[in-house]
């Protein structure tokens, strides 16, 4: 099993409560939740000791009765995906063969890392059974579902539900959509997400997670779950402050290339994550899933390097060795404006648990340089000039 390594959040969650005047629960401990003993079990093997900030106040509100809808900014690394967990095997009844209990992600490798935390956390709830609805698992047509809980992409999800009745919406008590910010960049995806809810029944658990809001993530939210508790991690300024920032110039994309390696040559010592726009230039859009998911594997272990990837192909990644972060690209959104949540998003992968960390960012055109200065203006952080002749000073950091 993999260790679990939560970030110690300083900063302060937020909660906004669907109905203002019901008692406000925070939980200390596992136990105060009532958990079902062989669940109980699970967490402790699973080496969580006592409940992170976020499941504090997740929990109780996830395990009430009647179950509450939720609304929850996480990142990964807070506990979010052991909490939903707990939620779905806490309110799927195991003499009923039948799936009660809906999770959509937006990658396979992140449906198969939830799987992974489903497998430890019931293993000894050995009567509640899983099942991944995913691209390369087919079914026999007339497949009545056993598992009561259903982990997927949102094409196969919609399929199953849809098109070949594999399952019954009306009956499941708990839908889940993690990584919601994933989800709607692609477009199919957040069409296919909305349909799936549309089908389920109005007493349906509703939970959805997202790393980061902006405005577009939060309407969406707000179409998959009505009437919503609200948890929302108070902006983390302090993940800046562990970490060294720079900027390299370039007068091309050959100089750019160039200074990449010039800088790599000077870290092989660290794990390092290389960010780029798109998948061509980080030539991970042409693997297979499977093949993504063995990469991230040998990277997790320690085995590679050096990781390049694009925001999508990286969350969910939780790598606790990484020390250099690379944006060979700068985070820009759809319009090409600076992307500042995925900046702090990406970066704060290499100050983690406290250490320190270092980040350099690409600059190869006057474009570039005015998204870097408008980060900067943002975090209100100064981002120093890196010469990649003088790399003693990386050197220094990455060792």
């Amino acid at each position: 099993s993999y260790p679990i390594n939560l970030v110690n959040t300083t900063n302060q969650v937020e909660v906004l409560q669907r109905d203002p005047n019901s008692p406000l629960y925070s939980v200390k401990s596992f136990e105060e939740l009532r958990l079902k003993p062989q669940l109980l079990q699970g967490v402790y093997a699973m080496g969580f000791n006592r409940p992170s900030k976020i499941q504090e106040n997740a929990l109780p509100m996830m395990l009430a009765e009647p179950p509450q809808n939720l609304i929850a900014q996480s990142q990964s690394g807070t506990g979010k995906t052991a909490a939903f967990v707990l939620a779905m095997l806490s309110h799927v009844d195991p003499n009923n063969k039948f799936p009660q209990a809906l999770c959509v992600s937006p990658t396979y490798e992140l449906a198969l890392q939830t799987g992974k935390v489903i497998e430890q956390m019931g293993k000894h709830y050995s009567e509640v059974k899983l099942v991944y609805a995913i691209r390369g698992n087919k079914l026999q047509r007339g497949t009545q579902l056993q598992e009561q809980v259903v982990i997927g992409t949102p094409g196969t999800m919609l399929d199953w539900c849809l098109k070949f009745k594999f399952i019954d919406p009306k009956k499941i008590k708990v839908f889940v959509l993690d990584e919601a910010d994933v989800m709607i960049a692609t477009q199919g995806h957040q069409d296919q997400s909305i349909r799936i809810q549309r089908m389920l029944p109005k007493q349906c658990q509703m939970l959805l997670f997202s790393a980061t809001f902006e405005e577009t993530v939060w309407n969406f939210a707000q179409r998959i779950v009505p009437d919503p508790n609200i948890i929302k991690l108070k902006r983390e300024e302090e993940t800046l402050d562990t970490i060294k920032q720079y900027y390299v110039l370039c007068n091309s994309k050959e100089e750019k290339f160039m200074a990449l390696c010039n800088i790599y040559g000077a870290i092989t010592i660290a794990q390092a994550m290389i960010f780029c726009h798109t998948r061509k230039t980080a030539g991970c859009g042409e693997m297979q899933v499977e093949q993504r998911a063995a990469v991230i594997d040998r990277f997790r272990d320690g085995k590679e390097k050096v990781l390049v990837t694009t925001n999508v192909c990286a969350r969910g990644i939780d790598v606790e060795q990484v020390s250099v972060v690379i944006n060979f690209d700068l985070p820009v959104d759809r319009d090409g404006n600076p992307d500042n949540e995925t900046y702090l998003h990406r970066i704060g992968r290499t100050g983690r648990f406290g250490k320190r960390g270092l980040a350099i960012n690409m600059v190869d055109s006057r474009f570039s340089m005015n998204v870097l200065n408008k980060i900067q203006d943002h975090f209100n952080k100064k981002i120093e000039k890196l010469d990649t002749d003088d790399l003693d000073e990386i050197e220094k950091i990455a060792g």
